[in-house]
């Protein structure tokens, strides 16, 4: 079964609502469960940076986010949990993807562009209180995606240019450096793609119309029942259409429960009365997660060290990846330069794989230097076609994608392929692979 990638993360500039919920934590939550499905969380607290300048702020969003995507059920054991300041990757993709971003292209993002009509509109220059963060923010929204190659990413309508932007540049970077990234897809259900918030705008920290999505059950009545309705009385048809409220409360209900609020609009209901079906709908969802919640935020130290070990996890997908991106643009080890000028002859007599089978039935191999030295051992194979298909990706991306983990041997991408010789470095085994590679070139 092909496995698809699932990637969504939320912006540490303030406390989790119950848009964020809705649209993002939770699909991304429920499509993790599905099999074939690896799914990628993480709390953007660069792109917070540009929106806050609120150092306290930022880490108790960080705090109020994580947990609340452990109580909303999220298992850091059976996804990639992670925080995007832990993953030095992203910063660096951000540049590499800089060279072949179109400044026109990000031109026309819709947050930078708001923010020229806003200055236009007053009489500004264009670029008055915009900083280079606001204006480079799809950019560092694509490395998010392309390090982690998803194909899939939940957004809302207003977030599914970035997912193109994203595309683009991933599409001109395979362009000019050869494929190495996966171009998204954006995921957008319908009926909860953006909610509303109190005032009917987008439900958004920025507006301050947000409802908290673990309020208190008293704190979270009072919002739902300040939200901003029309004039008609008890007794008047009501819309659906452009209902905030009914928007929310289909956001929380099966569509039965929502084709009967739709018929007690239609037949009049009260604002207050349909105000408190929305209220005991969004609680009867949201009051399990709450305990959960409580407990979980009580706990910044436990929440930090899954953070940490989440960080580990992905950077194992991530520090591959920049690895051959860097060599792709041309940040390459000198040495390798050095072995890849070598004639066809000496390349063949640098090293050689020796193959063998073990007492226990497995095939394994050797990759020797020149003078007989012992660069790396080989894990067991059922086969000596699976040894060999190993020896040939060693051959083709060993000099740029080999590393070795600590405690855990050597790994060519998200494969353990084996051990270090005795007083060997990784190094060495590199510039060995290299010419192997320049020689199948």
């Amino acid at each position: 079964m092909p496995v698809t990638r699932v990637l969504t993360g939320i912006t540490t500039s303030g406390t989790p609502h119950l848009g964020n919920y809705a649209g993002a934590i939770r699909p991304a939550v429920a499509a993790s469960r599905r099999a074939g499905v690896e799914s990628f969380y993480f709390l953007a607290d660069y792109h917070a940076l540009i929106k806050t300048f609120d150092p306290a702020r930022v880490q108790r969003s960080t705090l109020e986010i994580a947990a609340s995507w452990l109580a909303c059920g999220l298992e850091p054991d059976k996804v990639w949990f992670y925080r995007q300041s832990d993953i030095p990757e992203v910063t660096e993709l951000t540049w590499l993807l800089t060279g072949v971003a179109g400044k026109g292209l990000l031109n026309r993002a819709h947050a930078y562009k708001a923010a020229v009509d806003r200055n236009r509109a007053a009489g500004e220059d264009d670029d008055a209180g915009v900083s280079a963060g606001l204006f480079m923010y799809p950019v560092l929204m694509a490395a998010d995606i392309l390090l982690f190659k998803a194909h899939s990413v939940p957004v809302g309508r207003d977030q599914v240019q970035h997912i193109e932007m994203a595309r683009d540049f991933g599409a001109r970077f395979n362009h000019v450096y050869g494929e190495h990234f996966v171009l998204p897809e954006a995921a957008i259900e319908e009926s909860v793609a953006t909610l509303p918030g109190l005032d009917g705008r987008k439900m958004s920290k920025s507006y301050d119309n947000t409802i908290p999505l673990f309020a208190p059950p008293a704190e979270l009545r009072k919002l739902i029942f300040s939200i901003v309705t029309d004039s008609r009385a008890p007794g008047e048809a009501k819309d659906t259409q452009g209902s905030a409220l009914f928007q929310l409360y289909q956001a929380f209900a099966t569509p039965e429960q929502t084709d009967a609020f739709a018929r007690a609009y239609a037949d009049g209901i009260g604002w207050g009365d349909a105000k408190q079906a929305l209220f005991d709908r969004v609680d009867a969802e949201v009051a399990p997660m709450r305990a959960r919640y409580d407990e979980l935020i009580a706990k910044p130290v436990e929440i930090e060290a899954i953070l940490r070990e989440g960080a580990l996890k992905a950077r194992k997908i991530a520090a591959p990846l920049l690895e051959a991106l860097r060599h792709a643009v041309g940040l390459r080890d000198l040495r390798t330069q050095a072995a890849a000028k070598s004639d066809a002859k000496a390349k063949s007599a640098l090293a050689q794989f020796k193959q063998y089978r073990e007492k226990d039935g497995q095939f394994y191999f050797k990759l020797l230097a020149a003078d007989g030295t012992e660069l790396m051992q080989s894990v067991g194979h059922a086969s000596p076609r699976d040894a060999g298909e190993c020896i040939a990706a060693l051959k083709r991306d060993g000099a740029v994608t080999l590393r070795h983990v600590a405690g855990a041997g050597l790994h060519l991408g998200a494969q353990r392929v084996g051990e270090l010789a005795g007083g060997t470095h990784i190094e060495d085994v590199a510039i060995a692979l290299a010419a192997f590679a320049q020689e199948g070139s």
